[in-house]
């Protein structure tokens, strides 16, 4: 990714009663850090405002990882009809504004902790993004910097590098609910990686509802869906010859979304869905359709009373569906990684790094690997 990729990477830092600094400029003069007065490891906190989620991650250093302490998440569909009207309405920004609070709240609670607030799709594409951040700076006392897709993959890779094997090449997608990012990696003999290409594109789980909600008959519109995101699909893996080298077994794939979380905790056969059973897990790829042809049969009351899925995410599944399949169809590999992590543990990772910890991504929110049974 390029160094300059980040519209404004300066960190700030959390200050117990007003969370001061200043979402202008750098001309203004930058919040003063609060240093801890115990002798426990700093604290760091990451932001994460989707067009979808609002996600916070409060964690300080431990051994070569580090250990969370505090979060929150909330769904906020800040993204809602922003692809056909241009700008974020009142009723977004509100719900957004209030999980904002709730992430103020606790940052309070974490005196010294030093923050980083991202934003992506929904704000990237908003004619009134910068009043919307102004409002959030206002209310809450959250600096909150909108970042560009380059920086979105880089530290959705960086949170993913370590569920990454020895194979040579890797496909690391991440379902937003504006946007779906995919990169195509080169992993060396020491786990390094370079990203060749990164391809984001404008379709991700909310925006996708809404611009199919004309086509009443749900396969069909799934199957509209999938069409769509396969097409946006080609061009991208035939530069990077990706056909070529999939029948060789040296590519891999990573996934990283609320939807591939989904589906592995339903493959599971989770009561309730448990992160440490999720991450890190395998998901086969015929267990992935299986989980497809399920959803699509389901009644929406089932679906938003199933645990794994739940009420606020229910209508957004089908679309989720059906970029899962059609990435699945780009790349017809048998397994996938399940990666329950993405920027919030990327920026917290940078953060750390920043300050001199010898944070290692493998260590990093260590996690369990769950495995699927085989169907018989």
């Amino acid at each position: 990714m390029a160094g300059n990729a980040v519209m404004d990477a300066r960190p700030v830092t959390a200050v117990p009663d007003t969370l001061s600094g200043n979402p202008a400029g750098d001309s203004l003069a930058a919040p003063r850090p609060v240093m801890p007065t115990t002798s426990h490891p700093p604290l760091y906190a990451a932001i994460d405002l989707g067009s979808s989620n609002c996600r916070l991650l409060v964690a300080r250093p431990y051994h070569d990882g580090f250990k969370v302490i505090d979060a929150f998440s909330r769904v906020v569909r800040l993204g809602e009809g922003v692809r056909e009207k241009g700008y974020l309405c009142q009723a977004a920004m509100d719900r957004a504004i209030e999980a904002l609070k709730v992430c103020s709240k606790k940052l309070r609670k974490h005196p010294g902790a030093k923050l980083r607030a991202v934003a992506t799709e929904a704000c990237r594409t908003a004619q009134n993004r910068d009043e919307f951040v102004q409002q959030v700076f206002n209310e809450t006392g959250i600096e909150l910097k909108i970042i560009n897709p380059d920086e979105e993959s880089r530290l959705a890779l960086q949170a993913c590098s370590a569920l990454l094997d020895e194979r040579p090449y890797a496909v690391v997608f991440d379902i937003g609910g504006g946007s779906t990012e995919i990169c195509w990696i080169k992993v060396d003999n020491q786990g390094q990686t370079e990203c060749i290409e990164t391809l984001s594109m404008p379709c991700g789980v909310l925006c996708l509802t809404e611009r199919y909600a004309g086509i009443k008959q749900r396969r069909e519109r799934f199957e509209a869906m999938r069409t769509e995101i396969r097409d946006r699909l080609r061009d991208f893996a035939s530069r990077n010859c990706c056909a070529d080298i999939l029948d060789d077994g040296k590519v891999q794939m990573v996934g990283t979304s609320g939807t591939v979380t989904t589906f592995c905790g339903i493959a599971l056969g989770l009561e309730r869905y448990e992160r440490h059973k999720v991450d890190g897990s395998d998901l086969r790829f015929d267990d992935a359709e299986r989980v497809t042809e399920l959803l699509l049969r389901m009644e929406a009351d089932k679906c938003k009373g199933h645990p794994c899925i739940g009420n606020q995410r229910a209508e957004l599944m089908d679309a989720g569906a059906a970029i899962f399949a059609a990435i699945r169809d780009i790349w017809p590999l048998a397994t996938l990684k399940v990666a329950d992590r993405g920027l919030r543990e990327g920026i917290l990772v940078d953060l750390m790094r920043a300050d001199g910890h010898a944070i290692d991504p493998c260590d990093a929110r260590r996690h369990t690997v769950s495995h699927i049974p085989a169907n018989p």
